[in-house]
């Protein structure tokens, strides 16, 4: 299946299989670089543009592995109308750690304020592997959310026992200036982006729980 043909095909063609192809394909081929520095999304977020086409020079796995470390997004071809596609932050880093923009385990990230002890699951908990939330990617995360006035966030890992098939990832309201449920929504989304989309992102209270670590 050529790639060209997929990035062709209407909206309505673009089901997930499309999608596999199409995510497959790029890593086979080589991308020209619309520009050399990030530009900033309409979502606000940064993002390298690039071209697909006979005039690719650059790898497109190469690129990825760069932005990887550099907390930067990527949009294909965003000269068209509507960009072909869009990878956040935690769709690069994801793949550059486990080989796929998107797992199998795929969800949404949202806020919750019910603890993991209400469940009637047992849970483990501590603080994350470098396999789970690697150490370049914590400070990258740890940088963005000093640009938002929280100098010391806090962070701990739960997993439901003995499965260990969901894992949540709790930050630490108290860490985050006691931060709101009403903000907690915007705060999910803005921190989603740096995260593969199947983490699941809680916050919650340290009371109660195991001793936080630093991010």
């Amino acid at each position: 299946m050529d790639l060209n043909w997929l990035l062709q095909q209407p909206e309505k063609a673009r089901d997930q299989a499309w999608e596999e192809s199409v995510l497959r394909l790029l890593c086979e081929t080589k991308v020209q670089l619309q520009s050399e520095t990030p530009q900033e999304g309409p979502d606000g977020w940064p993002y390298l543009f690039v071209r697909t086409g006979t005039e690719g020079a650059e790898p497109f796995v190469h690129v990825v592995q760069w932005l990887a470390r550099r907390g930067i997004g990527l949009v294909v071809n965003p000269h068209k109308m509507l960009p072909d596609y869009i990878f956040s932050y935690g769709m690069l880093w994801n793949f550059v750690e486990t080989g796929r923009f998107i797992s199998p385990s795929e969800g949404f990230i949202a806020a919750k304020n019910d603890s993991p002890e209400s469940s009637r699951f047992n849970w483990v908990m501590g603080a994350p592997t470098e396999k789970y939330l690697p150490s370049y990617v914590r400070e990258i995360l740890k940088s963005f959310l000093a640009q938002q006035g929280y100098a010391n966030p806090k962070i701990l890992v739960a997993s439901q026992a003995p499965e260990h098939k969901l894992t949540d990832l709790i930050f630490s309201i108290e860490a985050l200036n006691h931060l709101q449920t009403k903000d907690q929504k915007v705060m999910a989304e803005a921190v989603g982006w740096f995260l593969p989309l199947h983490y699941n992102l809680v916050f919650a209270s340290e009371k109660g729980l195991p001793e936080f670590v630093d991010l």
